[in-house]
């Protein structure tokens, strides 16, 4: 089936179109949902919602750009909404790092897989978590990130900068394992 076959198909209401939108595009979207929970019982809670709004709200794809790239705005809002968006702007984490990284070994950054990456971010505050992922990962840029989470992009610019700070003190503790 065509990618514009599945989606008629939704659009009528068909159970086979449906699962099988679901089937080609589930296990990309539960990684993006995973960047965003905390375990992956509730990543799958997000992902299950998600669709749901997909199929809901399908009628609204107009063709233009790319479907998975709808389908996944669709993922990260539903992430985002699915947590207290307001939360971390009161988050205070007392991390003070006063260390220079500049001496790391980049051999530590090549040799990290990216399931150790992932597993850093996820141990990250919420906060810093959210907007790591908007930013770095999900390409967002700041003024987006801050409309998105009702918030000021100073906001979103110092959860950043103290996300990568405790990532690189991650890798660090890393190195000295």
């Amino acid at each position: 089936m065509t990618e514009k076959e599945i989606i008629e198909g939704c659009l009528r209401q068909k159970r086979e179109c449906q699962q099988e939108l679901f089937k080609r595009y589930a296990g990309k979207m539960l990684s993006v949902c995973m960047r965003y929970a905390r375990h992956h019982m509730e990543a799958e809670d997000v992902l299950q919602d998600a669709f749901i709004k997909i199929f809901d709200h399908l009628h609204q794809f107009q063709n233009k750009g790319s479907f998975e790239g709808w389908i996944r705005r669709v993922v990260v809002n539903t992430a985002l909404k699915t947590f207290d968006r307001k939360s971390f702007t009161h988050e205070q984490y007392g991390l003070e790092i006063r260390e220079d990284f500049s001496a790391a070994e980049p051999s530590v950054f090549s040799q990290l897989s990216e399931a150790e990456l992932l597993g850093l971010i996820a141990r990250l505050p919420e906060g810093y978590r959210i907007v790591f992922n908007l930013y770095a990962i999900e390409g967002y840029s700041h003024a987006e990130i801050a409309d998105t989470l009702g918030v000021q992009e100073s906001t979103s610019r110092s959860q950043l900068v103290k996300a990568r700070k405790m990532l690189q003190a991650m890798v660090m503790n890393l190195e000295h394992v």
